[in-house]
C-alpha cells in the first residue's frame, strides 16, 4: 500500500514529505492510521546529527496516537477501531527487566534505534525500492504505519487523540523525573533547567510531588512565563542566575533536586546542575548529550560525589513502564490535575513539519503537534 511519510535522507538535513510503500502487518503487527504525533526534540537530534539515525533514509517521529486500521495474525489483544498509543520502548514481557516492572528498560529497547523492526527487516520503503528505517520501532510521522503490537498501548476512547499522543514521551518523561527519578518530596527545593515539552511536565511533576519551591532556568523568556501557569513559583535565564536565589531558600544548602531537560545537555551544564544540589541532593538526567561529546564533565571526580553524597540519577520515560504510566497520566488528566491541552502551542500538517521544528528550535513552542486531518 501507499502512504505519506516524513522521510529524512542526510543527516544533517530536512525532512522531505512524499508517498512511500508500506508493507502489510504481518505476524504480531499492527497497521495504524495516524491521528496525531508530538514534535519531540529526540526527533530533531535524529535530523541535526547529534543522534545518529541507524538507517538512512529514516522516518522519526514516537510520540503517537492512532486508530487501528488492520490487525495481523497473532494479535489478540487489540482489534480494528482500538484508539493506541505508540511506546518508544516495546515491552516483550519476558525479560528480567520486564519481570520486575521496569518495562521502560525491556531488553528490546536496544534495537530501537537500529531502523529495523524486530524480526530485522523493513515494513517502508521508497518509491525506488530502498528500505527506510524508523524510530524507536515506531515512525509516527506516516499518515499509517505498521508497529509491533509490543510497541502500541490501547487507551480509552473519551481522550482526543491530539492531546493523548502527549503521554506517549514528553508527559511521562518530565513528569516522572521529578516524581519517580528526583523523588520530589514535599517542602523540596527543586531546580528545572530547560522547560520544552519534556521540562514543562517535570515542573508539573514537582508540583504534584508537593515541592514548595520549584525554580526553572531557560534561556526564552515566553517559556519562563509559561512556566509559571504549569506551577512553578519562579523562572530565571539559566541556572547561575538562580543560584542567588537558591542560595536564600535553602540557608546556602543548594536545591533538593536538580533536573536537566534541555534540548542538549552539555557537560558544562551538568557540572552546573551538581553544582546547584545540597549535599545528599540528586541531580537528574533527563535530556541527552550530542554523540560527538566527549564524556567529560568540569568539576566531577570521586571524592566530591562520594563525599557529598550527592547522588546522578538518569531518567528514561521517567523510570516507569508505559502501560503503567499512559493510563494514569490519562486518569490525572481527566480529573483536572494534570494540563495536556495547554502543552499544545502549536498544530501542524505534515507537510509542515520542517516548520514545526524550527518553532521548536527558536523557542516559540511548548510542544508542537501534527494533526493528520490537517
Amino acid at each position: 500500500m501507499r502512504t505519506r511519510a516524513a522521510v529524512l535522507y542526510e543527516a544533517p538535513g530536512k525532512w522531505s514529505v512524499e508517498e512511500v510503500e508500506l508493507d502489510d502487518p504481518k505476524e504480531g503487527e499492527v497497521l495504524v492510521e495516524m491521528v496525531a504525533s508530538g514534535l519531540c526534540h529526540s526527533d530533531d537530534h535524529i535530523a541535526t546529527g547529534d543522534m545518529p539515525a541507524g538507517h538512512l533514509p529514516f522516518v522519526a517521529g514516537h510520540e503517537g496516537a492512532g486508530i487501528v486500521a488492520e490487525v495481523g495474525p497473532g494479535v489478540k489483544a487489540l482489534e480494528v477501531g482500538d484508539h493506541v498509543l505508540t511506546s518508544f520502548i516495546p515491552a516483550c514481557g519476558e525479560c528480567r527487566w520486564c519481570a520486575m516492572g521496569m518495562q521502560n528498560l525491556c531488553d528490546l529497547g536496544a534495537l530501537i534505534m537500529q531502523g529495523h523492526q524486530l524480526d530485522g527487516t523493513f515494513r517502508m520503503h521508497t518509491a525506488d525500492g530502498r528500505d527506510i528505517g524508523t524510530a524507536g520501532l515506531l515512525g509516527t510521522f506516516a499518515e499509517l504505519q505498521v508497529y509491533d503490537q509490543r510497541s502500541l498501548v490501547k487507551i480509552d476512547r473519551d481522550v482526543p487523540l491530539e492531546i493523548a499522543c502527549l503521554v506517549a514521551c514528553g508527559v511521562q518523561t518530565g513528569f516522572g523525573s521529578a516524581t519517580t527519578a528526583g523523588s520530589v518530596q514535599p517542602g523540596d527545593v527543586v531546580l528545572i533547567a530547560g522547560v520544552g515539552g519534556v521540562g514543562m511536565n517535570a515542573v508539573q511533576g514537582a508540583r504534584e510531588s508537593g515541592a514548595a519551591h520549584v525554580i526553572v532556568a531557560d534561556p526564552v523568556a515566553q517559556k519562563q512565563k509559561w512556566a509559571l501557569e504549569f506551577g512553578a513559583t519562579e523562572s530565571y535565564d539559566s541556572i547561575a542566575s538562580s543560584m542567588d536565589r537558591i542560595q536564600h531558600l535553602t540557608h546556602g544548602q543548594g536545591a533538593d533536586v536538580a533536573i536537566l531537560c534541555a534540548g542538549l545537555v552539555h557537560n558544562d551544564l551538568i557540572g552546573e546542575g551538581l553544582q546547584a544540589i545540597r549535599k545528599a541532593g540528586t541531580l537528574v538526567l533527563t535530556g541527552i548529550s550530542p554523540a560527538s561529546e566527549e564524556a567529560v564533565v568540569p568539576g566531577l571526580n570521586a571524592t566530591s560525589i562520594a563525599i557529598t553524597q550527592k547522588r546522578i540519577q538518569g531518567a528514561l520515560y521517567g523510570m516507569k513502564s508505559p502501560r503503567e504510566a499512559m493510563p494514569m497520566l490519562l486518569g490525572m488528566y481527566r480529573a483536572g490535575k494534570l494540563k495536556l491541552d495547554e502543552l499544545v502551542t502549536t498544530t501542524y500538517s505534515l507537510d509542515q513539519i520542517n516548520e514545526g521544528f524550527d518553532d521548536m528550535r527558536n523557542g516559540r513552542n511548548i510542544r508542537g503537534v501534527i494533526h493528520f486531518a490537517k
